[in-house]
């Protein structure tokens, strides 16, 4: 056992210098940077459908993607990874949004399962430890584009795409993104299920190789099951493609549109040109018990005093809930906070990591993306440095 975990550690180690290396830290630019990222390519198909490849798939709504934002967002710089069918490897995906210094990296795939032909919906998925086996074969599928690369043992510090301990590295590495990745990923699916009228496959969370080594906030977007005909032959249709590439581009003009509210101290909702939203800029963190329907939020305290408050967040909402809705699956003595225009649920409040970390695990029958999150002083703070205060005061 403590060989394994030495194991782990070093990996980890290994990887935190793989991925972060000196220099990555995000600096303002003039431009507002996307790095869009058609999975796959070259000698790497991804998914095979009857018809078609994933890889092509992937390519059209990158590029329709990007043209739209250049057409309609002259303040924005669009970098592809690939415009064409080349392969590259994860890092250098990655490298490249690195080295833009984007603000944004969106990964674009195409899923399948090899046993359903039936499966329907798109999805978006954020960086994080997969919290099903579903969850994690996903995973495991994107992140086995490195064993395409003659010398991955080396480059990924011996990472098994295939093995579920490889991927234990994610329950210590959270990534400091990830409020902002989800909210984008909920902007995504939002526009799929309303607009482009798909089978919302909800919000995820997994080991994904490319969006770990990726410094900014990022998402991986399933468009589809190629695995299932008639999904796959609407990927394969412009009107398609087309609709799904626009779905993603109004998520991206509202994440855009609420950033630059939130920078210039704006309060007032955002509504992009053609088309309506109920999305609001980023505003001050609120903190709350469950409000009654229609009843107006009363925030109350996280902590007292400076004292280190964790807590596991299980469900976001873009208006309040009364205590008896069904999305809450019975939990009483909810909380929430208000971040992004969106009301952010908790529950358990305990000073003590572990006892929290317990509390998630109780509750992911039910709520399978369920994460912790700590708050100091009444407003969120940095999860791994909660948790290196946390370990401090043990010893």
């Amino acid at each position: 056992m403590k060989s394994s975990r030495r194991y782990i550690l070093g990996l980890l180690f290994c990887l935190g210098w793989l991925f972060f290396p000196a220099g990555m830290e995000h600096v303002g630019a003039k431009d507002f940077v996307v790095v869009i990222d058609a999975g796959h390519g070259g000698h790497d198909p991804g998914a095979v459908g009857k018809i078609s490849k994933e890889k092509n798939i992937n390519l059209k709504v990158a590029l329709k993607l990007g043209k739209k934002i250049e057409e309609n967002c002259k303040d924005v710089k669009v970098i592809y990874t690939r415009k064409k069918d080349v392969f590259l490897s994860l890092n250098r995906r990655a490298e490249i949004a690195n080295n833009a210094k984007a603000d944004l990296f969106i990964s674009i795939h195409t899923n399948a399962l090899a046993k359903n032909k039936t499966m329907q919906g798109a999805s978006t998925w954020t960086l994080g430890l997969a919290k099903s086996d579903d969850n994690l074969e996903v995973a495991k599928r994107e992140n086995a584009v490195i064993l395409y690369e003659s010398d991955y043992e080396t480059r990924y510090a011996g990472f098994n795409p295939n093995s579920a301990e490889s991927y234990i590295i994610f329950e210590f590495m959270q990534d400091k993104y990830m409020e902002q990745s989800v909210h984008l990923a909920s902007l995504v699916q939002k526009q799929f299920k309303n607009s482009c009228k798909r089978i919302d496959r909800g919000v995820h969370q997994a080991g994904f190789l490319v969006l770990k080594a990726s410094a900014m906030p990022s998402i991986l977007v399933e468009l589809g099951f190629i695995s299932t005909p008639a999904e796959e032959r609407y990927l394969n249709t412009e009107a398609g493609t087309t609709s799904l590439a626009n779905g993603i581009y109004r998520a991206f003009r509202t994440y855009k549109q609420e950033q630059e509210a939130r920078l210039n101290g704006s309060s007032d909702n955002i509504t992009p040109r053609k088309q309506t939203s109920t999305a609001t800029p980023a505003k001050k963190e609120e903190v709350g018990t469950t409000p009654k329907k229609e009843e107006k939020p009363a925030p109350t305290e996280t902590s007292k005093g400076g004292e280190l408050i964790f807590k596991v967040q299980f469900l976001t909402s873009d208006k309040p809930l009364a205590k008896n809705d069904k999305r809450l699956k019975g939990l009483k003595e909810v909380d929430y906070y208000k971040e992004g225009g969106l009301y952010k649920y908790t529950y358990g409040a305990d000073a003590n990591y572990n006892k929290v970390l317990r509390t998630r695990n109780s509750i992911k029958p039910k709520f399978k993306d369920a994460f912790v999150i700590a708050f100091k002083n009444g407003k969120k703070t940095n999860i791994n440095e909660a948790i290196q205060e946390f370990k401090k005061k043990q010893k």
